[in-house]
């Protein structure tokens, strides 16, 4: 093997890999990243798979001699990262003197650039596990904006919590027409809707409402990969989505994500949400989630709880915290509010997770008592549901 390629496209395709490199890998080989040149196409591949998630991605080099190897991902990311900018060479052919080019200690890649020149010895490619690959199973077309906007608006809300399972994932239900996406923790809900509709779709063609409804859990850890390469790649092609039980494959230009589903029956989230609401406040999302990092810096020392009081009459917002021994804050804005006043008490770090992943300039939140389930919404663009469980309030 052997190919010529510029050193920022080499970094930057290592970095977007180097995720789906298991730190405890259960075959040496997995800590390596796959490398295959291919001199027909011109381009080289980079792949890495920790048997649950893998990616690979491709990109356009000069590629002399075609071929596969492995390399230790850490040190070749290390090396690759460090070099200047410029054109690298990575060369695993040896001088014709007589010797193989795999020698007993495993295969010699040489890395040459303007600076210098290493060695890293790697195994062989055959080692390596190949990725899944989908023969048959559901496959859709998805709107990287779309996706992008579910995915910002939930991957928050899930669990972080491995015996939890299924939680540890974004519930994704593709609709003929939209894409409803839905993660929780078992303490908080966040739900968005968005628009099915990729920019090659016949604007005057409807919806096939004959066709099948594709329902799958994914991973958060995947998705927060997919939502780093869609963030980087540049164009607006849709994504592809190829699914079949127990396992999903997304592509977009030269990225392929490849990922396990969570087995099991997803919450019925749906009938969580109140149908009707006695109170709403409408107010500046950024005004108050700046209130909320000041006030929670008290809270974060007592018990992480801020209080909310609703004033109808004042038409005013406050909260407050009272931290025994420590201190107390209290911060007050105007808000649109119907409805009677009310104090209720939120945990401030799932208060503010919530702000933070809506992307609005103002928001509604949607209240009943004290002790039942409260919904922050953005006041206009993506169809957003954020649901929060109160806490108890001392006295």
């Amino acid at each position: 093997m052997k190919f010529i390629c510029a050193q920022n496209e080499l970094a930057t395709n290592l970095s977007l890999i180097s995720r789906a490199v298991p730190s405890r890998p259960t075959h040496p080989v997995l800590a390596n990243v796959l490398l295959s040149a291919d001199e027909e196409q011109q381009q080289v591949s980079l792949t890495a798979f920790d048997l649950s998630l893998g990616i690979k991605t491709s990109f356009a080099a000069k590629v002399e001699t075609s071929g596969t190897l492995t390399l230790p991902a850490k040190l070749f990311n290390d090396i690759i990262s460090r070099l200047p900018e410029g054109e690298v060479t990575l060369d695993d052919e040896r001088p014709s003197t007589g010797e193989d080019s795999a020698t007993e200690a495993g295969i010699l890649a040489t890395i040459t650039s303007t600076s210098g020149r290493y060695e890293v010895r790697g195994m062989s490619a055959e080692e390596f596990p190949a990725l899944p690959t989908i023969s048959e199973g559901q496959t859709v077309q998805l709107p990287a904006e779309a996706l992008m906007q579910g995915l910002h608006g939930t991957l928050f809300a899930t669990s972080g919590d491995e015996t939890k399972q299924v939680l540890t994932g974004v519930h994704l239900i593709v609709h003929a027409d939209s894409l409803e996406f839905a993660a929780t923790d078992g303490h908080r809900l966040a739900i968005v809707e968005t628009i099915n509709e990729t920019e090659d779709s016949d604007d005057e063609a409807e919806p096939d409402e004959d066709a099948e409804e594709l329902e799958v859990t994914v991973p958060a850890r995947a998705l927060r990969e997919l939502d780093r390469i869609v963030g980087m790649h540049e164009g607006h092609e849709p994504i592809s989505l190829n699914f079949d039980p127990g396992q999903i494959v997304l592509e977009l230009g030269g990225f392929r994500l490849t990922s396990r589903t969570l087995e099991g029956q997803y919450p019925a989230y749906s009938q969580l949400v109140p149908r009707s609401f006695e109170r709403q406040v409408t107010v500046e999302r950024r005004q108050l989630l700046s209130a909320l990092e000041r006030i929670g810096v008290l809270a974060d020392r007592k018990n992480n709880i801020v209080k909310f009081s609703i004033d109808q009459e004042k038409q005013m917002l406050s909260l407050s915290v009272e931290a025994a021994d420590v201190g107390s804050g209290r911060e007050s804005m105007s808000a649109q509010i119907t409805g009677e006043s009310l104090d209720i008490a939120f945990n401030v770090k799932y208060a503010m997770e919530s702000l933070k992943n809506i992307s609005a300039t103002e928001i509604i939140i949607k209240l009943n008592s004290a002790t039942s389930p409260v919904v922050l919404s953005p006041l206009t663009g993506v169809k957003m549901t954020h649901l929060i469980m109160p806490v108890q309030m001392r006295g």
